[in-house]
C-alpha cells in the first residue's frame, strides 16, 4: 500500500495526537502511526496544565476536558504522612476542580484529567479534522530521507501488510525509547537515571473510609529515608495510583504480594484491593542534544525525560507540538524558511532543560528530608522530627504546587525568528527563568502574549488563531498597511486587530505588537516604521 501525505507522526500518545490534530486543523495532510491499539492501561499523566488548557480553548475542546469522568468535587490536597492511620506531618490544601477559579493571568485553569480520559478527547478532536488519518497497531519499521522528502516503511501488526509512505516531514512522538531519535543518533544529556520506580493502579472503592485523615488527591508517605511512596486519586473515585519511588542503585521487580504489603504499610493496615496494572519504569533527567535532522523531528518524551514531580512532562510535550506545528505549517504553505524550522530546537530545548531540572529539584526535596527512625515514635524526639519533616515538605514543595511561572513563563530569549530591540539585564532574565512561582505577564519578544478580558467571554488570547496577529492600540497607520501588503504579496497569513481598551494597552505597553500563531510575541514597538522585507524575513525564518 502506497501513501503520500504532508507529515507522518510516529506515536499516538497525547503529544502525537495533539500534533496531528493541530497540523490537520491548519489544513495539512497528516498520518499518525501508533503501534498500540490506543488503550491506556496505566495513565502516566493526570494534570492538564493551564497553558495546555489555553491550547484546548483554541481547539474548542475545553468542555470535553471539564466533562471528563474525573470527580470534580474531589479535594486536591497534598498530604504528607507516615501512614494514613499514622501521623499526618503536613498538608497543602488545594481546591477541587469545581471550586478552583482561573487566575487573573489566564482565561483557563489547570484541570485534573488522567490520560485515559485525555487521550480520547484529543483523538476525537484529531479525527474530526478531515485531513487527518490515524492508523493504530501500525509500526514504523524504517525511514530514509532525501533533501525534500522522507520515505517511511511501516507494517500493520495484525496483517503484516507493509505500507510505503512518502511525506515532506516525519516527526517522532514515540516516547522515551524513541526509534526516530535513536535512528538519527541523537544523544541525550543530563543527570540521567534518577530512580527505578514502580507504578501500580489498584481499585478500592472504600479506600478513604479506611483511615481517619481528610481526603487528599496525593498522599505522600515518609519514612526514615525520606519519601518512599505516593498514592494519588487517579479518578477521584475508586482507582488509585501507587508509586514506589525506589532509587537509582537498585532495580527491583515486585510480586503482587509484595506490592500489597507496600499498600498495607501506606494505609497502616491490611485491606481489600484489586491490582489492575503494574508498570516498572525508569525516572530520568535527560534532554536531547538536538530536535531536528533535516526533515525529521522529535517531540515530547522523545526530546526530554523528566521526573513527574511537577506535572510538566506531557504539558511540555504539548508545548513542543504547538511550537512545531505552526512552523511546519509555515514551511508547507511556502512562506516559512529554514530558520523557522531551526528555531524549534533553539526555542524548545532550553524549556526542556528548565522543566527537567526543576522537576528533579522537587524529587530531591521529597527524598532528602531531615528524618530518621524516630519519625514513627510516640516520643518528644519523634514529634520534633515529624515537625521538621512536615515543615520541609510544606515549604519546600510550594514551588511545585504553585508553579504558575513554569507553565506560563516560558520565554524564547534567543530565537532567530523574534526581533529584540531593547536592552535587557541577563541577570534578571536568569532570575525570571529560575523562578517557578511568580509569573509576571509581559509583552517582551519571546513571551506568551498576556491574557486580558476584552468582554465577559472574549480574551485577548481568543484573537490569536492560525495566523500572525498584529495588535494595534492606536489608529492603523500607513506603515501597518505596508506591512500587511508585503505579507499579502508573499501569502503570509496575518490578521490586524485594533484594540480600543485602556486596560489592555496598559498591560501590553506598546502601540503595536506582532504575535505569532503559537501565541508568543515576535516583536513590539511604538511605531511600524520598520522595513517590511527585513521584518517578515526575520519572523518567518527567511533571513
Amino acid at each position: 500500500m502506497n501513501l503520500t501525505v504532508d507529515v507522518v507522526i510516529i506515536g499516538g500518545g497525547p503529544v502525537g495526537l495533539a500534533l496531528s490534530a493541530d497540523l490537520a486543523w491548519r489544513g495539512h495532510q497528516v498520518l499518525l502511526l501508533e503501534k498500540g491499539d490506543g488503550s491506556i492501561y496505566q495513565p502516566k499523566m493526570d494534570l492538564v496544565g493551564i497553558r495546555t488548557m489555553e491550547f484546548c480553548r483554541k481547539w474548542g475542546i475545553v468542555r470535553d476536558v471539564e466533562e471528563s469522568d474525573y470527580d470534580r468535587n474531589y479535594p486536591q490536597d497534598n498530604v504528607y504522612l507516615t501512614s494514613l492511620n499514622g501521623y499526618e506531618l503536613g498538608r497543602q490544601e488545594m481546591p477541587s476542580m469545581n471550586n478552583e477559579l482561573p487566575p487573573n493571568e489566564s482565561p483557563q485553569k489547570r484541570e485534573r484529567c488522567p490520560q485515559n480520559y485525555f487521550d480520547p478527547i484529543l483523538r476525537k478532536f484529531a479525527t474530526a479534522q478531515s485531513t487527518n488519518q490515524i492508523y493504530y497497531e501500525t509500526e514504523c519499521i524504517a525511514f530514509s530521507q532525501s533533501q525534500n522528502q522522507v520515505k517511511i516503511q511501516a507494517k500493520d501488526i495484525k496483517t503484516n501488510r507493509v505500507l510505503n509512505i512518502k511525506a515532506i516531514f516525519l516527526v517522532g512522538c514515540d516516547g522515551a525509547k524513541s526509534l526516530i531519535r535513536d535512528s538519527l543518533n541523537i544523544k541525550m544529556s543530563g543527570k540521567g537515571l534518577l530512580t527505578y520506580t514502580t507504578n501500580v493502579i489498584f481499585e478500592c472503592i472504600e479506600f478513604n473510609s479506611l483511615h481517619n485523615k481528610a481526603p487528599g488527591y496525593r498522599y505522600m508517605f515518609i519514612g526514615p529515608n525520606g519519601t518512599w511512596c505516593t498514592i494519588v486519586a487517579i479518578n477521584g473515585k475508586d482507582q488509585w495510583r501507587m508509586s514506589l519511588i525506589g532509587s537509582a542503585e537498585e532495580k527491583k521487580t515486585y510480586t503482587e504480594d509484595e506490592i500489597k504489603a507496600f499498600a498495607f504499610k501506606a494505609l497502616g493496615k491490611p485491606f481489600e484491593m484489586k491490582i489492575i496494572s503494574i508498570l516498572p519504569w525508569q525516572r530520568a533527567e535527560l534532554v536531547a542534544d538536538r530536535y531536528r535532522d533535516k526533515n525529521v523531528f522529535i517531540c515530547g518524551d522523545a526530546c526530554h525525560l523528566t521526573s513527574p514531580t511537577g506535572g510538566l512532562g506531557m504539558n511540555t510535550g504539548i508545548g513542543d507540538a504547538v511550537d512545531l506545528s505552526w512552523k511546519l505549517s509555515g514551511f508547507l504553505q511556502g512562506w516559512g524558511g529554514e530558520q523557522l524550522l531551526d528555531s524549534y530546537t533553539i526555542e524548545r530545548k532550553p524549556i526542556a532543560e528548565r522543566i527537567t531540572q526543576f522537576s528533579t529539584g522537587n524529587l530531591e526535596i521529597m527524598k532528602k528530608l531531615p528524618s530518621n527512625d524516630s519519625i514513627y515514635e510516640d516520643s518528644n524526639e519523634g514529634q520534633m522530627v515529624r515537625e521538621k519533616v512536615g515543615f520541609a515538605m510544606t515549604e519546600g514543595l510550594k514551588r511545585e504546587w504553585f508553579s504558575l511561572n513554569m507553565h506560563l513563563g516560558n520565554r524564547y530569549t534567543n530565537s532567530p525568528i523574534n526581533i529584540y530591540e531593547e536592552f535587557e539585564d541577563p541577570v534578571k532574565q536568569k532570575s525570571e527563568f529560575e523562578d517557578s512561582i511568580n509569573y509576571i505577564p509581559s509583552t517582551r519578544p519571546g513571551c506568551r502574549a498576556p491574557h486580558v478580558w476584552l468582554d465577559k467571554e472574549l480574551s485577548t488570547l481568543d484573537l490569536i488563531n492560525k495566523k500572525f496577529s498584529l495588535f494595534c492600540f492606536v489608529d492603523i497607520s500607513e506603515e501597518v498597511n505596508l506591512l500587511c501588503q508585503y505579507a499579502d504579496q508573499f501569502k503570509i497569513p496575518i490578521t490586524v486587530f485594533f484594540i480600543d481598551s485602556v486596560k489592555t494597552k496598559l498591560l501590553f505597553e506598546f502601540n503595536y505588537l506582532m504575535i505569532r500563531p503559537d501565541g508568543h510575541i515576535a516583536w513590539r514597538g511604538n511605531n511600524c516604521k520598520i522595513e517590511p522585507s527585513y521584518f517578515w524575513s526575520k519572523i518567518t525564518g527567511n533571513v
